[in-house]
């Protein structure tokens, strides 16, 4: 569903934002004056778009269309982007900022999901600088497994938000990697806390969604993990008892996208990310349902109405959704 000229206009969005210091958002804890800086000193690899989360899915885009498309015309200015920014020394300056103080909890669990999706393309990709940018930015992904294996035991509740603490999600993309590079301790790990967290879940109270400023359907990213921790048959009975009425496509505010009143608002924006992500678990949820599940179809079509309003929302180009709205646009195109 990507296709180059797509892609192209990607990457040309995301070469634009890793570099673009300023405006910026900091998730910085003070602890005298000298801990004042600017974002490139803070953050040698991630200074860019906006914010460090936002930075880090953005480099995940370049890496996943430098893989998917080796001849975009852009893949020159993508390879001399990852040369600075996924340089050794970039990245340590990354790994010494965890051991600040007061950085416990910077970007849990979200940015640390997305730090090792990124880590799990490089470890994917065929480019010629791709041995050397993954291998830079293993010890990064290896601080921030260790920062799960650290939390996780002591979380004894999830985070049901909508945004960026979402537990669900942090597993989801945390187990992709586990798997992804033999990380047992870690997945073993992921798929208990996802059982516990969520398996008993029933009747889920839907109709609630979304709320203003959610990007993630907390419903629906819960089922996309799930999905990926229960065989078929186990996920199918699951999700029956989780949004019985799923074959009904119901409740309809899960299944009909919500529309921003102000693309230049940081928060309001977040919708049209919510089309995606809503669009990404759709289609995982009818890849994971068995053969002949009714609820295939079901989402199948969710999936394509939101795809297709996420993208009309990204024609804004406001920088507030445009610094990280197109990784969002891939995933829902292309997969995690």
């Amino acid at each position: 569903m990507l296709a180059p000229a797509l892609a192209s206009r990607f990457a040309k969005i995301a070469l634009d934002n890793v570099v673009r210091e300023y405006p910026c958002k900091p998730e910085h804890v003070l602890d005298g004056p000298g801990d004042v800086s600017f974002p490139r000193v803070l953050h040698p690899a991630f200074y860019g778009s906006y914010d460090w989360h936002s930075c880090v899915h953005m480099h995940w885009l370049l890496a996943r269309l430098l893989r998917r498309f080796p001849s975009l015309p852009e893949a020159a200015e993508i390879a001399a982007t990852f040369d600075r920014h996924l340089s050794r020394d970039a990245i340590a300056g990354e790994v010494a900022y965890l051991a600040r103080p007061g950085t416990r909890s910077f970007e849990r669990t979200y940015g640390w999901a997305w730090l090792l999706k990124l880590a799990e393309e490089l470890g994917c990709g065929t480019a010629p600088g791709c041995a050397r940018w993954r291998d830079h930015v293993a010890p990064l992904a290896e601080a921030f497994v260790a920062r799960y294996l650290d939390y996780l035991p002591k979380a004894a509740l999830p985070l049901r938000t909508g945004m960026h603490p979402n537990s669900a999600f942090g597993l989801a993309f945390a187990l992709d990697y586990a798997r992804a590079s033999d990380a047992r301790d870690l997945a073993v790990l992921c798929e208990a806390k996802a059982r516990a967290w969520f398996g008993n879940d029933r009747d889920y109270p839907a109709s609630w969604e979304p709320s203003g400023a959610d990007f993630l359907s907390p419903a629906l990213v819960e089922a996309d993990l799930m999905r990926r921790v229960l065989p078929a048959d186990e996920f199918a009975a699951w999700l029956t008892r989780f949004l019985p009425w799923f074959l009904s496509g119901e409740p309809a505010s899960l299944f009909t996208p919500a529309t921003p009143t102000d693309r230049g608002d940081p928060q309001i924006v977040h919708l049209d990310g919510l089309s995606f992500s809503r669009a990404w678990c759709f289609d995982g949820i009818a890849e994971a349902l068995p053969a002949g599940d009714g609820r295939i179809a079901v989402a199948e079509e969710a999936a394509a109405v939101h795809r297709l309003a996420g993208l009309e929302g990204l024609q804004s180009g406001d920088y507030m959704g445009a610094h990280w709205l197109a990784s969002f646009a891939v995933v829902a195109l292309d997969g995690a």
